[in-house]
């Protein structure tokens, strides 16, 4: 292992309000070489995971009053759990990523790229171009890509034209992604935090979906929260995304348009410590989530302002519109990255983000805000981390970070969480369980 600083550490972890004699406790390791790009993805991965790490050993050392432990950052582990799910087998069964129609395609002046992996958006993708599954490169190609994108969008499903890096530095919501600090931290109030229970778990409201926000509550589950994930009865997760996120936390479904199901989210949100959602910006307002003492983190794909605000949006579409498809690729063959890295970076800045609020509020009180997004995270891996000379990809195999798990859902190989400090769990205390499984309560012990 070696001391020698990651660049992009010390950027983060400001941003993250952090004391900067505190990044001296991470030593780096491990493999080199690995998740290999254009951009800088892997001093992303490291940094991110880095600064998740160091904020959790300084709540630990918060807690008990013993100094800050030294954290341990391993490229191998860092580049498995970059693409968990891609390692993910559930029974030996490979997981499905990308549904048929999440895919790029031919318009008549350009690219396009769709996301169907839910029904519905499937099912909006479908009425926005006015043809079945297998007319929808027809269909596409028939039209422009903005013309697509604009269309896809308005019948509620989802679509982006792709665009170069100036292209997007010159859209209102490229500027303003790239104006923006990379996550905003807000008190917003004087208020004494949550009454914390003599047993010390964290009680954490999960009400996000797909991998970002699920990554960030995930790695908090992993570090002895009592995660409580809440969906839609009808919008059910997709089941290898739930396999894969699901470690640790509990699963149960409200319908918060019933009157019943309302109150007893409401008596949940009473009692929580943290409220962890990726609701689309004034989703917070809307329902009436904020409450005296919480510490709520709000994550979206393109920011809380500007045009784009209200749009739902994935990290591949991110990619696509932010330019990173044209960087790892060009305009007649975009590319991707080598892992979902805007969702993995962003998951665990989100729950670095929680932590240090966590110990800050612990002694100065407030109500905490937090919001990040996607693009933001674009904006950070384009154009602000430093590109270095790729190394040569190490000789690499992942086993050495990957375990295996019986779970209701059948026997489980997984990759073992990136996050590690000086007596950090080694693993989640439980696998996932079916999705909406259980009771809408916290546990008592």
């Amino acid at each position: 292992m070696t001391d020698t600083p990651s660049p992009g550490v010390e950027l983060l972890w400001a941003a993250l309000g952090g004391d900067s004699a505190l990044t001296r406790h991470i030593v780096y390791g491990g493999p080199r070489g690995l998740l290999p790009a254009r951009l800088p993805v892997m001093e992303l991965a490291r940094a991110t995971v880095a600064v998740c790490s160091l904020a959790a050993a300084e709540r630990s050392a918060s807690l008990s009053g013993d100094p800050v432990p030294a954290v341990r950052v391993d490229d191998g582990a860092v580049a498995t759990a970059f693409v968990s799910e891609r390692h993910l087998r559930v029974d030996g069964r490979a997981p499905v990523s990308f549904a048929p129609l999440s895919r790029f395609w031919r318009a008549t002046d350009g690219w396009v790229r769709t996301h169907a992996n839910y029904p519905h958006h499937r099912a909006a993708l479908l009425t926005a171009l006015g043809t079945t599954e297998d007319g929808v490169e027809s269909a596409i190609a028939e039209r422009s890509a903005l013309d697509v994108e604009d269309a896809v969008y308005q019948a509620g499903g989802l679509a982006v034209a792709l665009r170069t890096p100036g292209e997007w530095a010159a859209h209102p919501q490229g500027a303003l992604a790239a104006r923006q600090p990379l996550l905003t931290r807000d008190r917003l109030d004087d208020a004494a935090p949550r009454r914390r229970r003599a047993e010390g778990r964290l009680r954490v409201l999960d009400l996000t979906r797909v991998i970002a926000g699920p990554v960030a509550t995930r790695t908090l589950a992993l570090l002895g929260s009592d995660v409580l994930r809440i969906d839609p009865p009808r919008l059910p997760e997709l089941a290898d995304q739930h396999a894969d996120t699901g470690f640790g936390k509990r699963s149960a479904a409200l319908d918060l348009d019933n009157a019943a199901d309302r109150r007893t989210f409401d008596e949940l949100l009473d009692q929580a410590d943290v409220l962890v959602t990726g609701y689309r910006p004034g989703a917070l307002e809307r329902h009436g989530l904020m409450r005296p003492g919480l510490v709520v983190a709000q994550l979206s794909a393109w920011g809380d302002e500007g045009p784009w605000g209200d749009r739902r949006g994935f990290d591949s579409l991110v990619q696509v519109a932010s330019g990173i498809a044209v960087l790892e690729g060009s305009i007649e063959q975009p590319g991707t990255l080598p892992a979902q890295a805007l969702d993995h970076g962003t998951g665990y800045l989100l729950a670095a983000a929680v932590l240090r609020s966590l110990t800050e509020q612990d002694t100065e009180g407030g109500t905490r805000l937090l919001r990040l997004a996607l693009a933001r995270t674009a904006h950070l891996l384009s154009g602000v981390l430093p590109r270095r000379p790729v190394d040569a990809p190490a000789a690499y195999t992942p086993d050495a970070w990957l375990a295996e798990s019986a779970s209701p859902l059948g026997k489980l190989r997984y990759a073992c969480s990136p996050v590690a400090y000086e007596g950090s769990p080694a693993d989640w205390s439980r696998p996932p369980g079916t999705w909406g499984s259980d009771a809408p309560e916290w546990l008592t012990a």
